[in-house]
């Protein structure tokens, strides 16, 4: 009891940035829209920063190989069920898309806050390793089933302009190529990495907050795309974590990293391709909503 008391202690901090940018939205200082931006300065500038501060002088081990393993495996099986599913529930072609969409795309970013407060440089690492496998899964498949259940047919041109579009991806290679070669940012490079670095933890979560919108529509299959991600998920983590032979906080990196809240990228996908936006508003802050209790309950059961 005291131990689980202590991490939310420690938690308060995160529920103060959410808490502000609801309260930053309530009265009317920011839109909703704005958390667009918010995240958009995260993908583009501060995440990439973020690895780039710490990835090239972390110590990557042999079991850092199978992280990005997991999330294709995990998404890939994911995926086969909500199709299947959704095509039982006789969801709409639009909705379906978006229930489909739920079960592909981790949110891993949201878990950084938690994982660089309880787990340091040493679970950043970890979960940017497993990112990797992720984004390949949101930008390959996970576009791939936007574009089928929207608005137009997937070209190769588009699929290899939204890979060459994911800075935090070529962030994360290219300090795995530097850690190999033991070279480090130095000097101002540093310096501005670091400081840009830093900012992502602070606008992500003041991004939930105002982004944050409990509108429950369509129950039962929000609650069945809900259990998928984050339920079936997060076993199907634990089973290949098994399998894989992973331990300490490589297998707890990669169990949290399995039952995540569902993805932005689930919102972004279906507004660009006019899928069911309501539907993907509702998934994902009802995720978000729901993580907040259970992933500090997880991290009490793995620390």
């Amino acid at each position: 009891m005291l131990k689980m008391l202590k991490i939310y202690t420690e938690l308060f901090s995160v529920f103060l940035f959410i808490f502000s940018g609801v309260s930053l939205r309530y009265f009317k200082i920011v839109r909703k829209g704005d958390a667009s931006i918010f995240l958009n300065l995260v993908f583009y500038l501060t995440m990439p920063a973020l690895v780039l501060s710490n990835l090239p002088s972390a110590n990557i081990g042999f079991d850092y190989l199978y992280l990005p393993i997991i999330p294709v495996i995990v998404s890939t099986i994911t995926f086969f069920i909500a199709k299947y599913t959704g095509q039982i529930l006789q969801l709409e072609n639009k909705t379906l898309g978006v229930f489909i969409l739920s079960a592909i795309i981790l949110n891993t970013a949201f878990l950084f806050p938690f994982v660089i407060l309880f787990f340091k440089q040493e679970g950043l690492s970890r979960i940017l390793f497993l990112d990797v496998g992720n984004v390949f899964m949101i930008f390959g498949l996970g576009y791939y089933q936007a574009c089928k259940y929207g608005n137009h047919e997937l070209t190769n041109k588009q699929i290899f302009k939204r890979f060459f579009n994911a800075i935090p991806l070529w962030a994360i290679l290219v300090s795995i190529l530097m850690n190999l070669l033991h070279l480090n940012l130095k000097g101002p490079f540093y310096g501005f990495v670091k400081i840009a670095g830093d900012l992502t933890i602070p606008l992500l979560l003041i991004s939930v907050g105002i982004f944050f919108e409990l509108r429950l529509v369509k129950l039962k299959a929000l609650f069945i795309a809900l259990f998928i991600r984050m339920g079936i998920g997060m076993i199907l983590g634990i089973l290949v974590a098994h399998i894989l032979g992973l331990e300490g906080l490589t297998k707890a990196i990669a169990i949290l990293g399995t039952a995540t809240p569902i993805g932005y990228n689930t919102l972004m996908f279906a507004s660009i391709e006019n899928l069911d936006k309501e539907f993907a508003a509702a998934l994902v802050s009802t995720s978000i909503l729901i993580s907040l209790i259970y992933i500090p309950l997880m991290i009490y059961f793995v620390i």
